[in-house]
C-alpha cells in the first residue's frame, strides 16, 4: 500500500506501486475533474511538472508515445499535449498514465528536482470556486496498513511513544493550536495548517506547550 496524503488534502492510493492511484474527484456533472480548472491552467506549475515527468519517465521506460498510449488507454494526441505542457488533464487520466509507467501518481505531479516524499506539497486539483483545492502533502510506503488518528492535547499535555519497528513512519497535520514533536535529538514545531512526517522507529513525543488546546490528525504508516 502507498499512502499519499494527509487529512483528505490528497487521496489514498491502493496497493504498492500498482496501487499508487489518487482517486478522481468528480463534479456534480459526473465528469472527472481536471488537475486544475481551465481558467488558471496557464499559471499552474503542476502542469509543467507533469509535462516534464511524463516525458522523462516514458523515455526511461523506453516507450514511444504510441506504446504508452496503447498501454495506458490514453490517446497519443492527449499524451503529446501533456508532454508539451499544453493540456489540462484529469486525475483519472494521470492514474492511467502512472499505472502504465509503473510509478506512483505523486511521481507525475512532484517537481522533478524535489524528490523528498515526506514533503511533496503540490496542488493536485483546483476547483471552479477560488480557494477550492486538493494538496498532496506527502507519501509513505506502507507494508500493512495506515492508521488514521485524531488527537487533542490540552495545554501542558504530553503524549510519549516508544520507538516503533523499523520502517514505520508517522504523518501529522495540525489544524488547531501549535504542536511540538520531540525526537531523539531535536524538537519540531508544527503550527496550525502545517504538516510534518518522520520515521517513528525512534522514541518520540507530542507536546502542547501553548496556552490553548492543539488538535491534529496523525497517520501511522505500518
Amino acid at each position: 500500500m502507498v499512502f499519499t496524503g494527509l487529512l483528505g488534502l490528497a487521496c489514498d492510493k491502493g496497493e504498492t506501486q500498482n496501487a499508487s492511484k489518487v482517486g478522481s474527484i468528480l463534479r456534480k456533472s459526473n465528469q472527472a475533474s481536471n488537475i486544475v480548472h481551465k481558467d488558471i491552467a496557464q499559471r499552474a506549475p503542476v502542469l509543467q511538472h507533469v509535462s516534464q515527468n511524463v516525458r522523462r519517465l516514458r523515455n526511461a521506460a523506453d516507450l514511444s508515445q504510441s506504446a504508452l498510449a496503447e498501454k495506458s488507454g490514453v490517446s497519443r494526441r492527449m499524451l503529446v499535449a501533456i508532454e508539451a505542457g499544453e493540456k489540462n488533464v484529469s486525475l483519472a487520466t494521470l492514474d492511467r498514465v502512472a499505472d502504465a509507467l509503473d510509478v506512483a501518481f505523486s511521481d507525475l505531479i512532484q517537481a522533478p528536482d524535489v524528490r523528498d516524499p515526506s514533503r511533496i506539497n503540490e496542488v493536485a486539483w483546483a476547483g471552479l470556486i477560488p480557494g477550492s483545492k486538493a494538496v498532496l502533502l506527502a507519501k509513505a510506503v506502507a507494508k500493512r496498513e495506515v492508521e488514521l488518528w485524531e488527537f487533542c492535547l490540552e495545554p501542558g499535555e504530553v503524549y510519549a511513544s516508544e520507538a516503533d519497528p523499523e520502517g514505520w513512519s508517522e504523518q501529522v497535520y495540525v489544524f488547531e493550536g501549535c504542536l511540538n514533536i520531540g525526537l531523539v535529538d531535536t524538537v519540531h514545531r508544527v503550527e496550525r495548517g502545517e504538516f510534518y512526517m518522520f520515521a517513528s522507529s525512534q522514541a518520540h513525543t507530542y507536546r502542547n506547550d501553548g496556552p490553548v488546546a492543539v488538535r491534529f490528525v496523525r497517520n501511522v504508516v505500518l
